[in-house]
């Protein structure tokens, strides 16, 4: 079962959801990985403190200009829809960060001056945190494109019962590339202006990927109404509601987690988790019956 944690906006506490979502189900016995996808600036290690075994790069291709056989014909710029060749008085000026590896460039080469080559844009750490599978992606400082990396935490994916997925906030290319082929996702949310028009976009993004999806409400008792009421009017399922409690706030500053900070807290992340194994349950029986 994958499990995407999204939010239309940062600093709603989708990490927060992730990381004690986790914690939870792993204390029911099950086997569960930990993806962070917020490649960019990714934290769930601060509060999962796992310990790290291995480490890989992620590499991208790129490339490579062989100046004795370009002749300058501007083929490889023509190509290039992302600005990453630039060919002027018959020299190529490369810019390797904009590439996206589609190989047009080496393709369209009458010359063969192109050839591929392979660049890091970030590396894996692989571990666990007792007995959660720990994987998380660091993009390099600098690099522009994040889903590459991305792609190479979900490819390292292990079997087990439950993968949840801390994917990046916002609705842009690299939060589709987290959610992508989750089994049902989660969006957190709180009950602002703010967080209310960036959830009807993180909604609009979800619905236009055909995925499965209920809402989180966090720091649930400040702000207004006016979230619960959308969510009402539009039959969207609001699976937990947690409250803005100063505890969390305090245990969150000390890198410590609700569920082991604060006992009651416990029972709000294991609701959470049975109604999610329920919802998807269902998906997967009405998913077959379709089949048949």
């Amino acid at each position: 079962m994958k499990i995407a944690i999204a939010s239309g906006k940062g600093g709603t506490g989708k990490t927060t959801v992730a990381t004690n979502l986790a914690l939870a189900a792993s204390d029911e016995g099950m086997d569960v990985a930990y993806m962070d996808c917020d490649v960019e600036e990714p934290n769930g290690a601060l509060f999962l403190k796992p310990e790290f075994d291995d480490e890989m790069p992620v590499e991208v291709s790129v490339p490579e200009i062989d100046d004795a056989k370009c002749v300058g014909c501007g083929k490889c710029g023509e190509i290039c829809q992302f600005n990453a060749i630039a060919v002027m008085l018959k020299k190529v000026f490369l810019f390797p960060e904009l590439c996206h590896g589609c190989a047009g460039c080496w393709l369209v080469c009458p010359t063969g001056a192109i050839a591929e080559a392979r660049r890091a844009t970030g590396r894996l750490e692989m571990g666990s945190a007792g007995k959660i599978k720990f994987i998380h992606g660091l993009l390099n400082v600098g690099e522009a494109m994040s889903p590459p990396v991305i792609r190479g935490v979900k490819s390292h994916a292990p079997q087990c019962d439950l993968l949840i997925i801390d994917s990046p906030p916002g609705t842009s290319c690299p939060v589709i590339e987290s959610v992508r082929g989750a089994d049902y996702v989660i969006l957190v949310t709180e009950p602002t202006p703010f967080g209310l028009n960036d959830l009807k976009l993180a909604i609009d993004m979800i619905k236009a990927l055909k995925l499965t999806f209920g809402v989180v409400i966090n720091r649930a008792d400040a702000g207004d109404l006016k979230t619960r009421e959308y969510c009402r009017e539009f039959g969207i399922e609001i699976l937990a509601e947690i409250p803005d409690d100063r505890r969390v706030a305090v245990a969150y500053s000390r890198g410590d987690t609700a569920y082991h900070s604060i006992p009651e807290y416990r029972d709000i992340f294991n609701s959470l988790l049975e109604r999610i194994v329920i919802v998807v349950d269902k998906r997967c029986v009405s998913a077959d019956r379709r089949q048949k």
